[in-house]
C-alpha cells in the first residue's frame, strides 16, 4: 500500500536517529517522522502554489506543537485539550526559524508553513533537536526551494568536557545548554544559556556543535539524492533591474543625506518627503509596479548604509566601528515598587520593575517535560509608541516572548537559590523607545531593577549586540547596533554575560553562516562592550544590591519542620494553617520537603506566624515565651492560645507585675499578650505567665522588688523558642 516508504537509520550522539517518508502525510509538500531514542516528531511542509499579494517579505511560519499525550498526560482545564502554544514552543519555534530562513530566496513570497509535532516525549532525546533534524529533512526532500540542508545539536559541559545532545541527568548538571546549527560550511544559529562560561569555552562549544552537525548533514544529503523532489519555480519578486537603477540614481544622493544623523526621529522625518517625490515621477512610468518602488528605496538605503560601513568604516550615526551610543542607568525610578532600574542606550530606552512575592507566586508550567514551575519570570512589553507608532495593544507576540525569555535567560546563572532567597521574583521590562538592542538592554535594566530591589544577586550582568556586513569574502564587525545596521545588515549576534564569563547568546543571520572567525571575533567584541557597559555605568549607580529590601517588599521568614508534622500545621480541611494565616496577617507556603515560608508585610507578624508553627511542632518547655491569644476569661484567670491546640492557664497572680483585683482590669478576650511557660504538668496542661514574660522580655520592675529581676530560662529574640540558625530569617 504505501509503496513509497523508506526508512533511513543512523546514530546520533550515541543513540538511534531513524527517519521515516513516504507512509505518512502524502499530500503535504514534504514530511518525514523522525525517531531519536524514544522521541518521535512529526514534520510537514506545505507550501502555497502562488505568491501571496501584497506582501514585501517571505511569508514563513514555524509551529513546535507539544501533545501532552506525547508523555501520557491528558490535559487540564475543562475542555481537556491543548491550549494555546506553551511560552516553551514559541522558543523552540523561533529557534527552528532563524537557521532555515536565510535559505530561502529571497524573493519568494509563496507562503510556507512548517509544523513540527511532539508525539513521543524521550527526556534523554531533546524532542526540539528532532524537529530540527525531520525539518531540514522535510525541506530537502520537499520540492519547496530551499538552500539546505542544515542540522543541529545541543552542547552541555559536563566535568569540564563538551557533551552532545546530553541525556537529562547529563543536562541537569550541565554547566551550559547551547544549541548550535549548522550548514555544511557554516555556523547558522547559535541559541545558549550558560553558567557565566568564560568566551574560549563558549567558542569550543560551539565549534564542538559544529563539528558534530557534519555527519547528520551528509546524512540528509544522501536521504534528499535518493528520494528529493525537484524544486518548483516561483515568480520573482524582485524589481526591475530598470526601475531599481532609475529609483535608486533619482534618489540616491537625498537619502544619503537623510541617513546620516544619529536621531532616528530626524532620519524618518527626512525621508518622507523623499518617498514623496519618488512615488510622484515614478508611479505613472512603472504603473505596473508601482507597489515595488518602495523596495528599491530600500534597497537603496541598504546601498549607501553598506557602502559606508565597507568602504570608508563610517557608521551612520558617526560612531567608530567598537564605540558604543551614549550609555546611561538610573535606580529607583518609581516608588513604592520593590525595585526599579533605567537604562539608556542611544535612542533605545528600557524600565524594568522587579516585584517580589512569596514562593505561591511561582509561575505553574504545564509542558510535556519535567519543569513545573519558575521562580525567576521576566517579562517584556514592546508598545508601538516605542517606534513611534500607532497600533492597539494586543498583547505579546513572539517577538517579545523571545526577547523576554532571553533576557531572562541571561539573568538565571546569578539569581540567588530559593534557600538564600526564599522569594518569587517577576521582573517586568517596558521598553520606552527603540532604536536597536533592546532585548540586550532590558538585561542591563533587570540588573539594575533586581540590584535596587535588594536581590543578592551573584553578579551583575550586562548584554550587547555585535552586527556584521559581509560582501564576498569581505566581512566586517561593529559592536552595538542600532536600527538601520540590524535592517540592513546580516547579523544580530547578542551576548549577555558577567566580567567573568558569558550567562546567554542569540545569534540572528540573515546570510547563510558565520565562519569560526566572525564567532571569534564577535564574542572577544561584546566581552570588552559588557565589561565597559558594567564599570562605566551600571556599577556607577549602583554598585551593589541594597542591603535592605523596600519597605514595600513582603517580608519572609523561613525554616523547615519535620514531614510528619505537615498535617499538624496545616489541619484538618487547612482550618489551622488559614487560622494562623488570619490572625497574624501573612501568607504560608509548605513544601513536600517541609520547608515552611512565611511572608508578610510586618516581619513581627511573620514572627508570631513562625512562632505558633514553631509552637505546633514542638512541645513547649518550661523558660520559653510566647505570643498568645487571650481564649477565655475566669475569676482565677486567664485561659491563653499560644497555638492552634496549645492553650495554658495565666493565673490572675501572674497577669501582671503589680496586684490584680480583676482579670478584666488586665486582659480581655482576643488580646495578644507575652507570657512565659511556668511549667508543664503531668497531665500537659501548661501555667503560664504574663508577670514573668514583662519582667524578662520589658525590664518591668514588679512591686516590693527593688531591681528588675534577671531574665532566666531560655529565649529568643521575637519570641521564638530555642536556636533556630536554619530559619534563614530575611528583612
Amino acid at each position: 500500500m504505501f509503496e513509497n516508504y523508506r526508512v533511513f537509520e543512523t546514530e546520533f550522539a550515541g543513540r538511534p536517529l531513524v527517519i521515516e517518508t513516504g507512509k505518512m502525510t502524502q499530500l503535504a509538500n514534504g514530511a518525514c517522522l523522525v525517531r531519536y531514542g524514544e522521541t518521535v516528531v512529526h514534520v510537514a511542509v506545505t507550501a502555497a502554489p502562488k505568491p501571496r499579494e501584497g506582501v514585501d517579505f517571505f511569508p514563513l511560519s514555524v509551529d513546535f506543537e507539544e501533545k501532552q499525550y506525547a508523555m501520557g498526560k491528558i490535559p487540564g482545564g475543562f475542555g481537556k485539550r491543548e491550549g494555546r502554544p506553551s511560552e516553551k514552543s514559541i522558543l523552540i519555534s523561533r529557534v527552528i526559524d532563524r537557521p532555515i530562513r536565510p535559505l530561502f530566496p529571497k524573493d519568494m513570497r509563496n507562503d510556507v508553513s512548517i509544523v513540527c509535532t511532539v508525539m513521543a516525549y524521550d527526556p534523554d532525546c531533546l524532542p526540539e533537536i528532532a524537529a530540527m533534524v525531520g525539518t531540514s529533512i522535510a525541506l530537502s526532500i520537499s520540492d519547496v526551494p530551499w538552500n539546505g540542508p542544515i542540522s543541529a545539536v545541543s552542547v552541555g559541559l559536563v566535568d569540564g568536557e563538551f557533551v552532545i545532545n546530553p541525556t537529562k541527568a547529563q543536562r541537569e548538571v550541565s554547566q551550559m545548554a547551547v544549541t548550535v546549527a549548522s550548514t555544511d560550511s557554516r555556523i547558522a544559529m547559535i541559541e545558549a544559556g550558560a553558567n557565566i562560561v568564560p568566551d574560549d569555552v563558549m567558542y569550543n562549544g560551539i565549534m564542538a556543535g559544529h563539528e558534530a552537525n557534519q555527519s547528520i548533514i551528509e546524512f540528509i544529503k544522501g536521504i534528499q539524492a535518493e528520494i528529493g523532489r525537484e524544486k518548483f519555480s516561483y515568480p520573482s519578486n524582485e524589481p526591475d533591474p530598470e526601475m531599481l537603477e532609475a529609483v535608486k540614481s533619482f534618489a540616491i544622493d537625498d537619502i544619503r543625506v537623510a541617513l546620516d544623523t544619529d536621531d532616528k526621529k530626524v532620519r524618518d522625518e527626512r525621508l518622507k518627503p523623499i518617498y514623496d517625490a519618488v512615488h510622484e515621477k515614478f508611479d505613472e512610468i512603472y504603473p505596473d509596479q508601482a507597489e515595488k518602488i518602495d523596495d528599491c528605496l530600500y534597497k537603496t538605503q541598504k546601498y549607501i548604509v553598506r557602502r559606508w560601513l565597507l568602504d570608508e568604516q563610517k557608521r551612520v550615526d558617526g560612531r567608530k566601528m567598537d564605540q558604543m551610543r551614549p550609555l546611561a542607568s538610573e535606580v529607583g525610578v518609581l516608588p513604592r515598587v520593590h525595585g526599579s532600574g533605567l537604562f539608556t542606550r542611544g535612542q533605545t530606552q528600557v524600565l524594568t520593575i522587579t516585584t517580589l512575592g512569596s514562593i505561591s507566586d511561582q509561575q505553574i508550567l504545564d509542558g510535556i517535560d519535567d519543569q513545573t514551575s519558575k521562580r525567576y519570570i521576566h517579562h517584556y512589553n514592546f508598545p508601538s509608541y516605542s517606534v513611534g507608532e500607532t497600533k492597539p495593544s494586543r498583547g505579546p507576540g513572539r517577538r517579545e516572548i523571545g526577547h523576554g525569555a532571553l533576557a531572562e535567560r541571561a539573568l538565571v546563572p546569578v539569581i540567588p537559590s530559593v534557600e538564600e532567597f526564599p522569594y518569587t521574583i517577576r521582573l517586568v521590562s517596558e521598553i520606552l523607545s527603540s532604536n536597536g538592542s533592546t532585548s540586550q538592554g532590558s538585561i542591563c535594566g533587570s540588573t539594575l531593577s533586581l540590584m535596587d530591589a535588594g536581590v543578592p544577586i551573584k553578579a551583575p550582568v550586562a548584554g550587547i549586540s555585535c552586527g556584521l556586513i559581509t560582501e564576498g569574502e569581505r566581512w566586517m564587525t561593529m559592536v552595538d547596533i542600532q536600527g538601520l545596521e540590524d535592517f540592513f545588515g546580516d547579523m544580530d549576534f547578542k551576548v549577555a554575560g558577567t566580567k567573568e564569563g558569558i550567562t546567554a547568546i542569540q545569534m540572528d543571520l540573515k546570510i547563510s553562516g558565520l565562519t569560526p572567525e566572525m564567532v571569534k571575533e564577535a564574542l572577544y567584541k561584546t566581552h570588552q562592550a559588557r565589561n565597559y557597559i558594567l564599570d562605566e555605568v551600571m556599577l556607577k549607580a549602583i554598585p551593589e544590591p541594597r542591603p535592605e529590601l523596600s519597605k514595600y517588599a513582603p517580608k519572609m521568614l523561613t525554616t523547615v519542620i519535620p514531614v510528619d508534622k505537615i498535617r499538624e500545621v496545616i489541619g484538618s480541611g487547612g482550618k489551622v494553617i488559614q487560622k494562623i494565616c488570619a490572625e497574624c496577617d501573612v501568607k504560608i507556603d509548605i513544601e513536600e520537603d517541609g520547608h515552611v515560608y512565611v511572608t508578610g508585610l510586618d516581619i513581627e507578624n511573620c514572627r508570631r506566624a513562625m512562632t505558633i508553627v514553631d509552637t505546633i511542632v514542638k512541645d513547649p518547655e518550661p523558660g520559653a515565651i510566647y505570643k498568645g491569644k487571650v481564649t477565655r476569661l475566669m475569676d482565677f484567670g486567664a485561659f491563653v492560645e499560644i497555638a492552634p491546640g496549645k492553650e495554658g492557664l495565666c493565673h490572675i497572680s501572674q497577669l501582671d507585675v503589680k496586684r490584680t483585683e480583676k482579670v478584666t482590669d488586665v486582659v480581655n478576650v482576643d488580646d495578644i499578650i507575652i507570657v512565659k511557660v511556668l511549667d508543664i504538668d503531668d497531665k500537659g496542661r501548661l501555667n503560664l505567665s504574663r508577670r514573668e514574660a514583662l519582667i524578662e522580655v520589658e525590664g518591668l520592675t514588679p512591686e516590693n522588688d527593688v531591681a528588675p529581676r534577671r531574665p532566666s530560662g531560655p529565649r529568643s529574640g521575637g519570641f521564638h523558642r530555642g536556636d533556630r540558625g536554619d530559619r534563614g530569617d530575611r528583612k
